[in-house]
């Protein structure tokens, strides 16, 4: 008896600590939400949605039947374009950027543009194939045309 009146204490304190942190993170995903551009008629781009809301993002989705003037607008040159554009705040995303990227990009804060994963990589999220995979790049790219890794995958 006495050993579970010590256990509740540690349990009331973990399961408090888990509570505050999940606060902290999801409204920060929530805050605004995340414009998706996408072809009507895209499937891999859905499923890069569906990984987006799944991981917490709000998401506010756009079918056009033409992106150029989108890419356009949100400086997407083609060395980084992908199959769909979002918007989330000040921040561009092209393309199959994981989720857990885009959390570290608001995280982090940086004086960015934005990240890409230019074209359609093989088991980026949204271009699951079972398990077949191929390596590829994050991109962080500012508006003066400046490019660096942010993640490798």
């Amino acid at each position: 008896m006495t050993m579970r009146f010590r256990l509740f204490p540690a349990l009331v304190l973990a399961g408090s600590l888990l509570l505050a942190l999940l606060q902290l993170s999801l409204p920060a995903l929530a805050a605004e939400k995340l414009e998706v551009y996408k072809s009507p008629y895209c499937g891999c781009c859905e499923a890069w949605v569906d990984h987006m809301r799944a991981a917490g993002f709000a998401v506010e989705v756009n079918d056009v039947e033409d992106l150029t003037p989108v890419k356009e607008r949100y400086g997407i040159t083609p060395d980084l374009a992908s199959c769909h554009t979002a918007v989330l705040g000040d921040y561009v995303i092209e393309g199959h950027v994981p989720a857990e990227d885009v959390a570290r990009l608001l995280e982090a804060a940086p004086q960015a543009q934005g990240l890409a994963v230019p074209g359609m990589p093989l088991g980026s999220p949204g271009m699951e194939q079972g398990d077949r995979s191929q390596p590829y790049d994050v991109i962080v790219f500012t508006k003066g045309g400046k490019q660096a890794v942010f993640a490798r995958h």
